[in-house]
């Protein structure tokens, strides 16, 4: 297999203080979560290098009921680059230049903000760098934005001994404060915010769930047991509104599993959809179970929304901003 004449720069700008020189006063970056901007002259955009663009944003989120694209996009020319859009959060810059490149920058122009800029010696370089390297386009731009939430969550989260649960468990979780308790009963934490948008407004809502249960002593089976064990908590804590209702892992959608690090642990991410037992009510769940070897168990971490009608992509990525800040206590 031929190696591919891309030059691949991975560039991060650190800023920090000099004793002569003081660091540049950036302004605060706008822009909602999962909003790229894209700055490209109009007639490449109309063309194979916009297809391409367009191509990378529209990969559907995995894990969703319904396809969303993994970014909402606006897209302005090189020329209207002004101040307005230099303060937006997440920037792809694509340009021709004399090297195939790829370059990250941090908070060039405000604060939080992810710059990404492409470049090539033609358009066929162009879209080859993108196809090559659209994967971690994506993931460059989902990281920032993660960690652009994180760090509102911790200004507006519970205090850290806050819930028995965690404490029992010997782990931390910012938690903001706009998500009430449902239960905490030492062993199992449930946490609910309700939204405000789709057919279901005022009834819809986001769950944070926390437990821990045995670590399995056959992980080959890993889908099945992590589906096993979703349905007997959801059996135990998480009833419908009639008798023998309650949570289960939806059969006709086969998760997705992928094997993950938190806090610096092996972890197991699970994306699917979780229904209403003898109910109509369903909607996505990322599921995280992180290997406490230690005291031979899983703690686990989920997040879940009822939304009907209306997109889901952002309120389940909040949620996994939330259970990605998890520290264990030493």
């Amino acid at each position: 297999m031929r190696t591919p004449s891309i030059l691949f720069l991975f560039i991060v700008i650190l800023f920090s203080c000099d004793s002569k020189k003081q660091a540049p006063v950036l302004s605060s970056s706008n822009g909602r979560m999962n909003h790229v901007l894209f700055v490209i002259d109009n007639s490449h955009w109309e063309g194979v290098i916009g297809a391409k663009l367009k191509e990378i944003v529209t990969t559907p989120v995995a894990g969703l009921p319904q396809e969303e694209n993994q970014f909402s996009i606006t897209h302005v020319p090189t020329s209207s680059f002004g101040k307005m859009f230099k303060a937006s959060r997440n920037i792809l810059i694509v340009e021709f230049d004399t090297v195939n490149a790829v370059q990250t920058k941090r908070n060039l122009y405000a604060k939080p903000q992810q710059v990404i800029r492409v470049t090539g010696t033609s358009e066929e370089e162009i879209v080859k760098t993108l196809d090559t390297y659209k994967t971690s386009l994506i993931a460059t731009f989902k990281k920032s934005d993660i960690e652009s939430i994180q760090a509102k969550i911790k200004e507006k989260s519970y205090p850290k001994d806050h819930f028995k649960t965690l404490q029992n468990l010997g782990i931390q979780l910012a938690i903001p404060n706009f998500f009430r308790l449902v239960d905490d009963t030492g062993d199992f934490l449930w946490m609910r915010q309700y939204l405000s948008g789709g057919i279901a407004k005022g009834d819809g809502r986001s769950n944070i769930l926390v437990y821990a249960v045995p670590m399995p002593v056959n992980k080959n089976s890993l889908i099945a047991s992590i589906s096993k064990m979703r349905d007997s908590i959801g059996e135990i804590y998480l009833p419908g509104s009639k008798e023998g209702m309650y949570m289960i892992t939806e059969k006709a959608f086969k998760p997705r599993v992928f094997q993950t690090k938190i806090a610096e642990r092996t972890a197991y991410k699970t994306l699917g959809k979780w229904e209403l037992l003898h109910d109509f009510m369903a909607g996505p769940f990322t599921n995280f179970v992180i290997e406490d070897a230690q005291n031979n168990r899983w703690i686990v971490l989920e997040g879940f929304t009822y939304a009907p009608s209306v997109a889901k992509r952002d309120y389940m990525f909040e949620l996994e901003a939330i259970l990605r800040t998890i520290q264990f206590v030493e």
